[in-house]
């Protein structure tokens, strides 16, 4: 009686817990995670925003060099998610890897600001630009220090961030369709306004008040949004990490290569499935067996000495099932369209140094005694977007659903493809605006003076800034969801390292680009100099860029049309806390090509 009695209050302490864990996340988590993340967005956009600035005029460094710097850094800083995904789906889970991670990068920034104050972590200050002390090797290896922290804390955090939210709320496609609003429209927006501030606030104190203020702002709100996360962990619906995805792949893989000679069979329900050993992995529903890369099934095929004793735990290196074979089939078929985003990144990983570069030679006044800083002219690109975000969704959304009968309006891969042309028309007109800007230094023999404001309207520029803006409603948007929705579901920390990875190899293909670029267009006529852009031929590179991306927009649409939707048996129950609990409904949807799939519904008895 007593074993009976234990037993009982086991199963009422589990179902108590279970009870908190449902009323936990939904749209009352939402706000402490992103003021998380505003003031991360803001600590790190204004961090980033006007750095070559700082590079340049702080530590002397010659602009290709500063350029490639930054760049490298970003690169770096997008790799380090994989690091961060990693340890979250491994052991440590997505809360306290965003934790962890917040406290690395708040020592960068701390690390950056005292560097900045100290007068002898830089050289001393050269206001003509000409013959300048450049920075020590012990002053940029400090540097290097800092940025490195900041790149190490920032992969834990964007690697977690977005899925962390998305745990809060039923991500299954009955449950998105439910909401008349999107996640991932409204996290970019909330990113936007953090940025709008940052742009707006920090640079104007980095460009008037010095840069220990200028960096110091951004480490207090870097502060706050650790204690804004912190404070929230009672509403937050916290998942348990599932196991290393990156080891359940290699082992389908292994499983694969061993049993490369055996014979499938027939009937593909033979094939090895586990309900009980997948559970944990498949909350929103299984992967569907797809007839694509068959080899891989080998991996579920049951061989008689595996099917002696069906209680005892399979051995997943040699025997895998349906689901985690499927698992890396999603890994496989989403890798060309991931791979798209890289000449994109690669486009323009380094326009925007030299966008504050060209808008530094122009005039930049707003009102007779005011001027807007270089790295301010971002703005444009942050107001558009943030614009674009809404309009996207309660006008573009309602008008074209009409024609398409789907709930999005248009497919992740259309949105993307929309993204793609809208960027390249951007950075032809940046070509065209670069071409303007010294024809008329050249009116005005302002070329040999690379200090000199040219009397032409900064806002010139705009144009290229809010087309760029709006190419991020289409395809940095859809880039994200699109892998974040057909990644399986226990990968989607890796599938947002992968969505940072496109920007890692971007990175330093661009770095490469332009130091090939610089090398090799000549010494007289070199079109991306070290110190006078008059002299240039910046506008060559934008051509060039342009042209990358016209091969890379052919690329893509190909891809496109080969792509084939993950197949998913979604099980719609419990909603995270959004809604009421209703009771079990499989959803077995094949997802087409159209995104429109046709849905089998069979009612199921709730266990």
């Amino acid at each position: 009686m007593s074993g009976n009695g234990e037993m009982v209050k086991k199963k009422e302490e589990l179902h108590n817990k279970k009870k908190k864990q449902h009323q936990r996340g939904g749209i009352r988590a939402l706000p402490f995670i992103l003021a998380n993340e505003i003031c991360d967005k803001f600590a790190t956009a204004g961090f980033n925003a006007n750095l070559i600035t700082y590079l340049t005029q702080q530590l002397n460094m010659p602009l290709v060099a500063a350029s490639n710097t930054l760049t490298n850094f970003s690169g770096t800083s997008s790799f380090t998610p994989l690091l961060g995904a990693f340890i979250a789906e491994s052991f440590a889970g997505r809360f306290w890897t965003i934790v962890a991670a917040s406290l690395i990068y708040e020592m960068g920034l701390v690390s950056i600001t005292i560097s900045a104050i100290l007068p002898y972590l830089h050289p001393p200050p050269c206001p003509s630009q000409v013959n300048c002390q450049e920075a020590s090797s012990s002053q940029l290896w400090v540097l290097y220090i800092c940025l490195f922290l900041t790149a190490l804390g920032s992969g834990g955090i964007r690697a977690c961030v977005v899925p962390f939210s998305a745990d809060q709320f039923d991500m299954t496609k009955n449950g998105v369709e439910s909401r008349k609003w999107n996640l991932f429209n409204w996290y970019f927006f909330c990113m936007g306004l953090a940025s709008l501030s940052a742009l707006t606030i920090v640079v104007y104190i980095q460009d008037h008040m010095g840069w220990g203020w200028g960096l110091g702002i951004p480490t207090i709100a870097m502060l706050i949004s650790i204690i804004a996360f912190v404070l929230g962990s009672p509403m937050f619906k916290v998942v348990k990490p599932g196991g290393s995805p990156l080891v359940r792949l290699v082992q389908v893989i292994v499983a694969a290569i061993k049993k490369r000679e055996e014979t499938l069979p027939s009937d593909l329900n033979l094939l090895y499935q586990n309900k009980e050993l997948d559970d944990a992995i498949t909350l929103e529903g299984k992967l569907f067996h797809s007839n694509q890369f068959k080899w891989l099934d080998k991996a579920a095929i049951v061989k008689d000495e595996e099917a002696r004793d069906p209680i005892a735990p399979p051995n997943l290196w040699q025997l895998a099932t349906v689901h985690r074979v499927e698992e890396l089939k999603c890994i496989i078929r989403m890798l060309p369209v991931w791979a798209s985003g890289i000449l994109l990144i690669t486009a323009g990983s380094n326009q925007q140094s030299f966008a504050i570069q060209q808008a530094r030679t122009m005039d930049r006044h707003l009102f007779r005694s005011f001027q807007i800083s270089p790295a301010s002219m971002s703005i444009f690109n942050v107001l558009t977007m943030m614009a674009g975000v809404i309009l996207y969704e309660r006008l573009f959304v309602p008008f074209v659903r009409r024609f398409t009968r789907n709930h999005s309006g248009i497919t992740c891969l259309q949105r993307m493809g929309i993204g793609f042309v809208i960027n390249i028309l951007a950075t032809s007109v940046a070509a065209l605006v670069e071409i303007k800007r010294k024809n008329v230094a050249a009116k005005y023999n302002l070329l040999d003076d690379p200090n000199a404001i040219i009397p032409i309207s900064v806002f010139w520029m705009v144009p290229q800034y809010c087309l760029h803006g709006l190419a991020e409603v289409f395809m940095i948007v859809g880039h994200l969801e699109f892998l974040f929705d057909q990644s399986p579901e226990s990968m989607r920390s890796s599938a947002t390292a992968l969505y940072c990875l496109t920007t890692a190899i971007g990175n330093y293909v661009g770095t490469l680009i332009v130091s090939l670029v610089h090398k090799y267009s000549g010494k007289e006529n070199n079109w991306l100099p070290d110190r006078n852009l008059n002299r240039g031929r910046l506008e060559y590179y934008y051509w060039l860029v342009s042209g990358i991306q016209v091969i890379n927009l052919i690329y893509y649409v190909i891809c496109a049309c080969l792509y084939t939707y993950k197949p998913l048996e979604e099980i719609r129950g419990t909603n995270k806390g959004e809604d009421v609990e209703q009771g079990s409904e499989k959803i077995s949807s094949v997802n087409l090509k159209d995104g429109n799939g046709e849905e089998k519904r069979e009612s199921a008895k709730d266990e």
